[in-house]
C-alpha cells in the first residue's frame, strides 16, 4: 500500500458531533434519548442503511430511518415531527460539538500529512468548523452543498483531490459510514478508514478507529 501523504476528513461524527439538544427541539425534553440510546440508534441505522445502499434498495435517507426508529422507540411516530427532526439534523450549524483534544490532534497530524475536509453538508460547514476553532487547519474544505453532489459519488472526492493536488493512491479518507465514506473513497481510488465512535463496525474486518488518538496510533502502525 502506498505511503499516505494526504488525509481527508469527514465532519459529522468524525470531527464534530451532534448538538442533540438543538436537533431534538421538536420533542419534549423528557423524550430526548440518552447518548447511549442515540448511539444504539446510530448503530442500527448504519447497518440497515449500508445494506440498502449495497443492495441498491434504499427508499429513504439515513436520517429519515434514524428518526423513524427514534420516534417509534418513544411511541411518538409523527410525520411532521420526523420531518422537523430531519431538517434540524441536516442543518450544519447543529453539528457543533467538538471533543476535547481535537485541535491538538489535528495540529499533530498536519505536521506529517496535508489534511483537508470532504463533507456532505449544506454549503456552510466551513462556518461551523470556524466557530469550533479548527477551520484554519484545512487548506481545502469540500462541501457537497457547494460542489453539487454528495458522497459516495466519486465526483466529490475527485473535486477535493484536485483542489489539494493529491494523488488518490496517496490519500486517506476518514469517515463514519461504510457505504458512503469507506466505499465512496475506495471507488475514487483512495485509501480509507472508518471513524467508528458509536461502534457500529466493531464486529467487522474493516479498518476502523474510535478516536483521533486511535487514528494517530493506526497511522503510526501502518507507516
Amino acid at each position: 500500500m502506498p505511503k499516505c501523504r494526504f488525509i481527508f476528513f469527514d465532519v459529522g461524527n468524525t470531527l464534530l458531533f451532534p448538538n442533540r439538544a438543538r436537533m431534538l427541539e421538536p420533542l419534549p425534553r423528557e423524550q430526548h434519548p440518552s447518548l447511549e440510546t442515540w448511539q444504539a440508534l446510530e448503530r442500527r441505522t448504519k447497518k440497515e442503511f449500508d445494506l440498502g445502499i449495497m443492495e441498491g434498495k434504499v427508499d429513504h435517507g439515513f436520517w429519515w430511518t434514524f428518526h423513524t426508529y427514534l420516534l417509534q422507540g418513544i411511541n411518538a411516530l409523527d410525520d411532521q415531527v420526523r420531518d422537523a427532526l430531519i431538517v434540524n439534523t441536516q442543518n450544519s450549524a447543529n453539528w457543533d460539538q467538538i471533543l476535547p483534544g481535537t485541535r491538538e490532534a489535528l495540529d499533530r497530524i498536519r505536521q506529517e500529512y496535508a489534511i483537508a475536509v470532504i463533507s456532505n453538508a449544506d454549503g456552510r460547514i466551513d462556518a461551523v468548523l470556524r466557530r469550533c476553532g479548527i477551520e484554519d487547519c484545512f487548506p481545502c474544505i469540500t462541501d457537497s452543498g457547494n460542489v453539487g453532489c454528495e458522497k459516495p459519488h466519486p465526483a466529490i472526492f475527485e473535486a477535493a483531490l484536485r483542489a489539494m493536488k493529491a494523488d488518490p493512491g496517496e490519500s486517506l479518507y476518514v469517515g463514519d459510514v461504510y457505504s458512503v465514506d469507506y466505499v465512496g473513497a475506495r471507488k475514487a481510488g483512495m485509501q480509507a478508514v472508518l471513524f467508528d465512535v458509536a461502534g457500529a463496525y466493531r464486529e467487522t474486518d474493516f479498518p476502523r478507529v474510535e478516536s483521533l488518538a486511535g487514528l494517530e496510533e493506526w497511522l503510526r502502525r501502518r507507516d
